[in-house]
C-alpha cells in the first residue's frame, strides 16, 4: 500500500465493518466475529499508518479529482495518528466489552453498526484537511452515538437523550453558520489555505477581526462537543444513560475530539494570525489570535476542573462520581493548552505535549473506570455506593483495576497519569518562571484539581470496596470472566504505558511539534497559490 492509500485505511475499514455487521444481523455469532475483526483491523491499521507518519512525515490523501484547496484531502500528521491510536485502543477494548455485556438481540439490532459509524466520524473528524468536512465528520460521529446514549429506551434515557441531541443539534447548527461566515471572509474552507493567507503576505488581505470571531465561536462549539465548562450540563445525564461500553467510548475518544478540534484549530491554523492592535486582558497581552484564545481557555478549564471536582465529591453513586469527574479531567487536558496558547518556544510545545499526555491517560484510565463499573453493577444489581462494599474481598480483579485506573487519574508514579500530572504542574510553573503572572494561578487551579480528585476517587474506593461486604457483594453472583479481562487489560495499559514511558513521550512530543508547525502543514497539503 501507498502512503497516500494508508492515510485512508481506518476510514474504510471502519466503514466496511459497519456495513457488514448491517448486513449480517441474521448471524449473529457472525456478526460479532466480523465487528471484533474490524476493531483489530482498524487497531492495525492505524498503527501502519502511524509507522508510515514516524518515518515518512505528514501523508496525504487527495479523495477528489481537484487539488487542494478546492478539493477534498485528508491529513496525517503526528498528531492526528496520536489522536486514532487512541481512539484504536479505546475502541477495541469498549468492542469486546459490549460483546461480552449487552444481549443477544440488542447488539443484533443495531449497537455494531452505530459503534462503527461512530468510528468512522471519529477517524474522519481526525484526518481531514478542511474546515467544513470537520463539522461533516462530526455529525457522522455524532448521529450514530444519538441512538445509542438511548439504547435502552427507558423513561431517564430517552430524556437525556433527547438532551445531548438538541444541544448537540443546536452547536452543529452555530458551527455550520460560523463555518459559513470563515468562507466569507477568508474564501476558503481548507485550514491549510486558511493559515497560509492570514500569515502569508503574498496573499490576498483579510480582515483578521472577524476570522477571530468567527473562530472564538467555533471554539465554543467544541468546548460543547468535549463536554467543558460552561457547556458541561449534558455530560452527567448523557453518561448515566447510555451502556458501560457506550459511555467509556464517549468519555474516552468522542470528548477528544472537540480537544483535538480546539488544537488543530488554535495552533495549527490560527497559530500565527495577528490582529492590527494587540488584546489587552488582565494578565494575557497581545495582538496573537493566541493571545485571545489563552485567558478563554484558561476560564474554560479552571470551571470545569472545579466544577468537575466538587460535582464528584457529593454524587452518591459511582457512575456520577465518574460523569462528574470527566468534566474535571478534561479541563486538566485544556488547562495546558491556555497557558501555551500565551506562552512561545519550549512552554508552548510543553503545554501542548502536557494536554495530549494528559488526554492519553484520560482516555485510558476514565474508560477502564466506566467498564468496571458496568462490571460492578452488573455483579451487585446497584452502583450506589452506600448500597456497596466490600468489593476489594468480593471482586480482587474488579477492586485491582479500579485500584490503578483510579491511581493513574490520582498521577501516582510510575503509571502514565503521573507524567501527564508533571506535564501540566511543569507548564505552569515554567511559564510562570518566564514572566506568564496568571501561569501562577493556573498552578493554583491544577494542584486544587488533584486534590478534588484524590478527594472523590479515595471516597468511592472507601465506600464501594473497603469494609464489611454488602447482602449484594456477600451473593453468589460472580463477575463474567471477559468483562474483568478488559477492565484489566485497561489497568495494565496504564502501567505499561507509565513503565515504558519513553517512546509515548517521543510520539506525544513529535504530535505537539506537528501541531505547532503550521508551516509544514501547509507545505504538506500544498494548497496552492490562490489570487
Amino acid at each position: 500500500m501507498s502512503p497516500a492509500q494508508i492515510v485512508v485505511a481506518p476510514m474504510v475499514t471502519a466503514l466496511v465493518a459497519a456495513v457488514l455487521t448491517t448486513v449480517t444481523r441474521r448471524w449473529p455469532r457472525l456478526q460479532r466475529g466480523l465487528s471484533l475483526v474490524g476493531g483489530v483491523a482498524y487497531l492495525a491499521f492505524v498503527a501502519l499508518l502511524g509507522q508510515t507518519v514516524l518515518e515518512t512525515g505528514t501523508a496525504t490523501y487527495q479523495v477528489s479529482m481537484w487539488r487542494p484547496p478546492f478539493g477534498i484531502v485528508l491529513v496525517a500528521d503526528a498528531l492526528a495518528v496520536f489522536m486514532l491510536a487512541i481512539a484504536a485502543v479505546v475502541g477495541l477494548a469498549t468492542l469486546v466489552y459490549s460483546v461480552l455485556s449487552l444481549g443477544e438481540f440488542s447488539q443484533r439490532v443495531s449497537y455494531h453498526p452505530l459503534f462503527h459509524f461512530m468510528l468512522v466520524g471519529v477517524s474522519g473528524a481526525f484526518l481531514t484537511g478542511d474546515i467544513f468536512n470537520l463539522f461533516v465528520w462530526f455529525e457522522v460521529m455524532l448521529m450514530p452515538s444519538y441512538v445509542l446514549v438511548t439504547f435502552y429506551s427507558g423513561p431517564e434515557h430517552t430524556r437525556a437523550g433527547i438532551q445531548y441531541t438538541v444541544l448537540n443539534l443546536v452547536g452543529s447548527a452555530v458551527m455550520l453558520v460560523s463555518i459559513g461566515g470563515l468562507y466569507a471572509t477568508t474564501g476558503t474552507l481548507n485550514m491549510a489555505d486558511i493559515a497560509r493567507r492570514l500569515t502569508d503576505p503574498a496573499a490576498p488581505a483579510i480582515d483578521p477581526l472577524p476570522v477571530l470571531g468567527l473562530s472564538a465561536i467555533l471554539l465554543a462549539v467544541f468546548m460543547l462537543k468535549a463536554g467543558v465548562v460552561p457547556f458541561q450540563f449534558w455530560v452527567p445525564a448523557a453518561y448515566r444513560a447510555a451502556p458501560p461500553p457506550v459511555t467509556a467510548f464517549l468519555a474516552g475518544v468522542t470528548k477528544k475530539v472537540g480537544v483535538y478540534a480546539v488544537v488543530r484549530l488554535c495552533f495549527t491554523v490560527l497559530g500565527g494570525a495577528t490582529l492590527a492592535s494587540p488584546i489587552e486582558l488582565p494578565g494575557f497581552a497581545g495582538s496573537t489570535f493566541l493571545a485571545f484564545f489563552g485567558p478563554v481557555l484558561f476560564l474554560m478549564a479552571a470551571g470545569s476542573i472545579l466544577l468537575g471536582g466538587v460535582g464528584a465529591v457529593s454524587r452518591a453513586d459511582v457512575d456520577g462520581v465518574l460523569a462528574y469527574s470527566s468534566i474535571g479531567q478534561v479541563g486538566f487536558i485544556v488547562l495546558p493548552l491556555a497557558v501555551a496558547a500565551t506562552a512561545s518556544g519550549h512552554v508552548r510545545t510543553l503545554g501542548v505535549l502536557a494536554a495530549l499526555v494528559y488526554a492519553l491517560n484520560h482516555a485510558l484510565a476514565k474508560s477502564a473506570l466506566f467498564l468496571l463499573s458496568g462490571a460492578i453493577e452488573e455483579r451487585t444489581g446497584t452502583g450506589q455506593l452506600h448500597e456497596l462494599g466490600g468489593l476489594a474481598g468480593g471482586a480482587p480483579v474488579l477492586a485491582g483495576s479500579f485500584f490503578v485506573g483510579a491511581l493513574g487519574l490520582v498521577g501516582i508514579p510510575p503509571l502514565v497519569g503521573f507524567f501527564g500530572k508533571l506535564f501540566v504542574f511543569q507548564t505552569a510553573v515554567e511559564a510562570g518562571v518566564a514572566g506568564a503572572t496568571a501561569a501562577w494561578l493556573a498552578l493554583a487551579v491544577a494542584l486544587a484539581g488533584a486534590i478534588l480528585t484524590i478527594a472523590y476517587l479515595s471516597r468511592v474506593w472507601n465506600l464501594a470496596f473497603w469494609g464489611e461486604a454488602e447482602s449484594v457483594i456477600a451473593g453468589p453472583t460472580r463477575t463474567r470472566w471477559g468483562m474483568a479481562a478488559v477492565c484489566l487489560a485497561l489497568a495494565a495499559g496504564i502501567v505499561v504505558v507509565g513503565v515504558g514511558f519513553e517512546p509515548v513521550y517521543l510520539t506525544a512530543r513529535a504530535a505537539a511539534t506537528a501541531a505547532l508547525d503550521s508551516g509544514g502543514y501547509v507545505d504538506a497539503v500544498d494548497p496552492g497559490v490562490v489570487g
